[in-house]
């Protein structure tokens, strides 16, 4: 046994003299030390020995046990500061060298746009309202007065969600918003209605099946198209320039009367006629128009005492236009070489 004993001890000690990994040395370990190692299945021998050797026996397998967990944490510490150094090496920072700079993010130009409309119109006393895109066909085309066989409600200018009854579809205007805020019945209103739209549009330069749009109202006692007319001049002079002009031309919605469409002096030529114009002087920015009656009525308000006016922009019209962008492609490509522009 003191033989075998000796052998076990050599070998192991060898062994890990010749190790050059913790993974190796851990093996080494278990094929000695372990539940199942050679020096466990030496001890199991035991009970061969004769009672009066035994305690000495003992002292020698449990010295050569010491011996080896000895050599071996030794080994696994010398392993340990190899690969320590080695890696120190590996990450030596030079710091004469000149700072990485950190790529920052910043605000879509559509988030740039949208946030400007809004603090005009917060600034004039509106409240900014969200509502779901999701929506009920009464709230997007009968709440506001277009009724069942208007070509609006076909189903190739929206898309319908339950087909059999078509009663729920993907918005196509933010104006439902305003249907559901005159429905609480909380009066007067200043809302604005910014949101995500949905129609079938083909993808080109100027149309896109999902954009974005921004719907105000305002309903209180005594308002008339003159007020209309005095909020969007003073928008368009903040947005676009305090020299900026305003056109209003007639024009039919089914939930104003009467209706019209402004168009603002080109801010590039300042009127005179451009490419950016196409030669008018003159671009157009967004439709409005008076409440109509029965749509304040449908809603719960009498038309009798309160009247209201509405009005609809396109955010990535007011991005193409302020940022002079020829495609509206290039806002949901997300090429960041013209991200980077803004």
């Amino acid at each position: 046994m003191k033989t075998r004993l000796e052998q076990i001890r050599e070998k192991a000690i060898s062994q890990i003299s010749g190790c050059d990994s913790a993974e190796k040395l851990n093996e080494i370990r278990v094929a000695i030390l372990g539940k199942k190692g050679e020096l466990t299945d030496l001890l199991k021998s035991m009970k061969d020995v004769a009672p009066e050797d035994r305690p000495k026996v003992g002292q020698m397998v449990n010295e050569a046990r010491t011996e080896i967990e000895r050599v071996l944490e030794e080994h696994k510490s010398r392993i340990e500061r190899a690969l320590r150094e080695a890696r120190m090496k590996a990450e030596v920072i030079d710091v004469t060298l000149p700072a990485g700079k950190a790529q920052i993010g910043h605000r879509h130009p559509n988030t740039i746009a949208l946030e400007e409309v809004e603090r005009i119109f917060v600034g004039m006393g509106y409240e900014v309202v969200e509502g779901s895109e999701v929506e009920k066909d009464y709230y997007n085309f009968e709440a506001l007065n277009i009724p069942a066989d208007h070509p609006a409600k076909d189903e190739q200018d929206t898309f319908y969600i339950t087909c059999e009854s078509g009663d729920i579809l993907l918005r196509t205007q933010t104006s439902g918003v305003q249907v559901h805020e005159m429905e609480k019945g909380r009066l007067p209103i200043r809302m604005l209605a910014p949101g995500r739209v949905f129609r079938s549009d083909e993808v080109d330069a100027t149309h896109s099946p999902c954009f974005h749009q921004i719907e105000g109202l305002v309903v209180d006692k005594h308002i008339t198209f003159a007020d209309l007319k005095g909020t969007l001049a003073e928008f368009a002079k903040e947005l676009f320039g305090r020299e900026t002009r305003v056109k209003f031309r007639p024009h039919h919605f089914p939930f104003t009367e009467p209706s019209a469409e402004m168009d603002v002096s080109c801010f590039k030529c300042g009127g005179k006629g451009c490419r950016f114009c196409k030669g008018s002087g003159w671009i157009e920015i967004l439709g409005c128009g008076m409440v109509h009656p029965h749509v304040l009525e449908m809603s719960g308000i009498d038309p009798e005492e309160y009247t209201g006016f509405a009005f609809g922009i396109g955010l990535e019209r007011i991005a193409l236009l302020k940022y002079e962008i020829d495609d509206m492609r290039l806002l949901y490509e997300n090429d960041i070489r013209f991200l980077r522009q803004f």
